[in-house]
């Protein structure tokens, strides 16, 4: 019987490159991609090539799955961008970026945007010095996000920052280097979306 690997490692399987969904565990050989390079599931070479239609729903699928949304939720955004001036794809992905999730899991507060929004609902993470319990609140320039101040939630952000020690920050976030506290200096480029997608796929499927 196969072992089981789960649908996040199933999908960087299908997609052929990693998403860091798993956190710790894609950097390491027990990645499911590491091990077994091609996609899941048995006769994998009889299967035939996607429609049109299925590489778009499959663009949306792995965005969706990489920040953690729900269809609502992504109808909505798409929405968002819409009413935005400039290429609906690019702002759709920026508002996705700022979301606070996101953002703290860039700081390596937590080791996957999963477990970053555990964290933002038990209230460890505050933002301006507030505590913000809302994963799906857009960061804005100027912010500062930082733990709660209270130890267990500094031990927390404090181990995880140690543990992710060397993974990269993105330019438009900076971060202390004293204490755990990260500044929103400007808001992301398209360059800065830390997802591989073709954004103007989804834009085209969601257009029909």
């Amino acid at each position: 019987m196969a072992r089981y690997i789960g649908p996040q490692c199933r999908l960087c399987r299908r997609e052929g490159e990693k998403l860091f969904l798993k956190g710790l565990r894609c950097d390491t050989v027990k990645c499911a991609i590491t091990k077994r390079k091609y996609p899941p599931g048995q006769f994998t070479w009889g299967r035939s090539k996607l429609s049109k239609y299925g590489v778009q729903f499959r663009e949306k699928q792995k965005t969706k799955r990489f920040y953690g949304l729900l269809e609502r939720q992504f109808q909505n955004y798409i929405k968002k961008a819409e009413r935005q001036k400039g290429n609906t794809g690019e702002n759709l992905l920026i508002i996705l970026e700022r979301r606070l999730d996101n953002v703290v899991q860039l700081l390596s507060y937590a080791p996957s945007r999963k477990t970053a929004r555990q964290l933002i609902r038990h209230g460890h993470i505050t933002v301006n010095g507030k505590k913000v319990d809302v994963p799906s609140y857009l960061v804005r320039v100027g912010d500062v996000i930082k733990p709660k101040n209270c130890e267990t939630s500094l031990n927390i952000v404090k181990s995880n920052i140690e543990l992710l020690k060397g993974r990269n920050i993105s330019a438009w976030i900076e971060p202390k280097a004293d204490v755990p506290e990260g500044v929103v200096t400007q808001l992301p480029t398209r360059e800065d979306v830390s997802i591989p997608v073709q954004e103007q796929l989804i834009i085209e499927l969601c257009s029909k």
